[in-house]
């Protein structure tokens, strides 16, 4: 009876994090990658090699394999690999970026994903501005990651500096996901509007059509047209407070991603979700 009211529940608080989405669509895409297995990943996305641990101290080599990164049904697949028993690269990953920027003073990034959820793994889909670049000053937009399998998306701003008394240019929400690794997979969305001249703006983080975030664009930080998307898998490092991954592959599917000139629903739809959204917090 206790296991029967447990699932009771996480169906009710899957149905609760993963409402049903009935805003009108957004326009077609002006950017929207094709993934066959006809083409490479490289038509879309660049590789981003290295194991020099990324600023966090992370174990992964990311590489171009095919083995880490490859189109399946549909699909754009990268696959982080832990093999302990390797004489090298015994943590091998991708971590791609695409050729398209932003490349609109105001639109609409949707992307429906798939991800892995296990410990020591922290799979991303976030936003720079093209190279080269200063971190955080030129800014950085987080749209989602997790980490350790906790089933926690943090949707993150980051600008200004990296010190004590710029605590407060880092922003961030989380928001629950009890279905984050469902075969279905869940959409992540970013709206943005920016004026001509690229000083200020607004932006609004979406979860499965539901508004979860707000911010308005710090001044300084990058014109949001310049912006690329990296989509990646990490491995262990300080953001996953030291665990390692087990040995395995881990999987973090891409179903679609697309650009769009105005999100679901339209800018008046972005408006009330500018009204009603909350401000993230402090890091």
């Amino acid at each position: 009876m206790r296991r029967f009211k447990d699932r009771l529940l996480s169906e009710l608080q899957d149905a609760i994090q993963k409402p049903t989405q009935t805003d009108c669509p957004p326009p077609p895409p002006y950017w929207q990658p094709v993934f066959s297995p006809s083409l490479e990943v490289s038509q879309h996305f660049k590789h981003q090699l290295g194991d020099h641990g990324w600023g966090n101290n992370e174990l992964q080599n990311y590489v171009a394999s095919p083995q880490n990164s490859f189109h399946r049904n549909g699909k754009l697949v990268l696959r982080a690999i832990a093999d302990s028993s390797a004489p090298r690269d015994k943590y091998t990953s991708a971590r791609l970026t695409s050729h398209q920027t932003l490349g609109r003073q105001r639109g609409y990034l949707t992307a429906t994903i798939t991800a892995p959820c296990a410990s020591g793994i922290w799979p991303a889909l976030w936003l720079l501005p093209s190279e080269p670049f200063k971190w955080p000053e030129d800014g950085e937009v987080d749209i989602f990651e997790s980490w350790n399998g906790d089933y926690m998306n943090h949707s993150c701003l980051h600008w200004g500096h990296y010190n004590g008394q710029d605590h407060d240019k880092h922003r961030a929400c989380e928001t629950r996901m009890p279905h984050m690794s469902h075969a279905e997979g869940c959409t992540f969305a970013l709206a943005w509007e920016q004026p001509e001249d690229g000083q200020g703006g607004r932006m609004v983080w979406y979860i499965d059509g539901r508004a979860v975030m707000k911010a308005t664009i710090p001044q300084g930080t990058r014109r949001m047209e310049d912006w690329q998307v990296i989509i990646n898998v990490a491995m262990g490092g300080n953001v996953t407070q030291g665990q390692i991954p087990r040995d395995g592959s881990y999987e973090f599917v891409v179903h679609s991603i697309s650009l769009h000139e105005e999100p679901s629903g339209g800018w008046a739809k972005f408006e009330r979700d500018w009204r009603s959204a909350k401000e993230g917090h402090t890091m």
